[in-house]
């Protein structure tokens, strides 16, 4: 998606529209923010436990939020610095950095996970995250291809327990290193504000969020590198993707539940335009709020990494899980120090398959 469609899209209305600058707040405790200084040292801290600045502001021995607390501790360093993200005089970035350019790296990696959660997609696709220390993770191996050794029957005396056997896959799943680096020159930047800087931060969130979605399809297609790609099906005439053929991919998931549908945008306009699902309630909330309705029951998402000719189906709660080696991070020496010439957004992350048989392909094209 381009900078141009991004601001456009209903994603950004969404969160253009939500105050971004709180004129009634009310009394707020700076008592114990006012006593603090965020440095260097501060931002070593919170990476060597593992937290981001917000979490690392927000133990007991900084500057806990009180239950109802209108703004949180990093919000709260914000205002004793005078900086003001939104409303009708947002700082400007040159203002932001000479109030407080330790501030910085922290306001860039919060609009930056504020922009990955326009794309809620991810999330609804994952049965779970795990975050490892190292760069290397083996997945369970669940042995599902005899059913009728685990399914629930009676048991007689002496007879033996049915069993799930699970073990761990042949082969590890590397982790890989992301990275983006945004790089603009102070010139560029000074005279912006804050809230049109944020916007910017906010689609660079919004592709890395997109890009994922495109591994974790990866992932579904060709597997985790434990012989594991996906089961393919074919649709009745090659080059025609019908309703028959979406019923009949509902169809294979037996002991599963087909609760999402992955596509590129071409197989999702013909998916929206079949005749079966020109259903007057649902073409009502495509046309006034975009709505994607959910044919046979199953969410509608678009990733542009899927082939062309195919249509993941995929039961989200069993298929695919995150692994997080180094969370989001955004290099914060040369935000502080050089004035945001550079700045480097890196996280380490790669998915990898629960049950293999929670997806299912349909190929349109043989």
């Amino acid at each position: 998606m381009k900078f141009e469609e991004f601001i456009s899209s209903g994603a950004f209305a969404s969160l253009e529209s939500e105050p971004t600058d709180r004129p009634n707040i009310g009394a707020v405790d700076f008592t114990q923010a006012k006593d603090l200084s965020v440095t260097r040292e501060t931002y070593l801290e919170a990476e060597s436990l593992g937290l981001t600045l917000s979490e690392l502001l927000e133990t007991a021995d900084y500057d806990p939020s009180p239950t109802g607390s209108a703004l949180d501790a990093f919000e709260r360093q914000l205002a004793l610095a005078g900086i003001r993200i939104g409303g009708k005089r947002p700082s400007t970035v040159e203002a932001f950095l000479q109030a407080s350019p330790t501030l910085m790296p922290e306001f860039m990696l919060r609009e930056i996970r504020r922009g990955m959660s326009m794309r809620p997609e991810l999330d609804s696709l994952l049965a779970g995250t795990t975050t490892i220390a190292s760069n290397r993770y083996t997945p369970f191996f669940i042995d599902t291809s005899t059913q009728d050794k685990f399914s629930l029957r009676p048991i007689g005396d002496g007879a033996e327990v049915p069993q799930l056997l699970v073990t761990e896959q042949q082969h590890a799943v590397n982790v890989p290193d992301y990275g983006l680096a945004l790089k603009a020159s102070y010139k560029s930047l000074r005279y912006r504000t804050t809230a049109q800087f944020r916007v910017l931060l906010w689609y660079v969130g919004f592709r890395l969020q997109t890009d994922k979605i495109g591994l974790l399809v990866n992932t579904i297609i060709n597997g985790d590198g434990n012989d594991n790609a996906v089961t393919s099906i074919n649709s009745a005439t090659t080059g025609v993707l019908t309703y028959n053929d979406l019923v009949t991919l509902w169809g294979k998931f037996d002991s599963f539940e087909m609760n999402a549908l992955i596509c590129d945008i071409n197989n999702m306009k013909t998916i929206l335009t079949l005749a079966e699902f020109k259903d007057p309630l649902a073409g009502f909330k495509f046309q006034n709020r975009g709505e994607v309705f959910s044919p046979l029951g199953a969410t509608l998402i678009r990733s542009d990494a899927t082939p062309a000719d195919i249509v993941i189906g995929i039961d989200t709660r069993f298929a695919i899980e995150q692994v997080i080696s180094q969370p989001l991070m955004v290099e914060f020496d040369k935000v502080i120090e050089q004035r945001f010439e550079e700045a480097v957004i890196s996280e380490s992350v790669a998915f990898a398959k629960v049950i293999p048989e929670a997806a299912v392909a349909l190929d349109t094209a043989f």
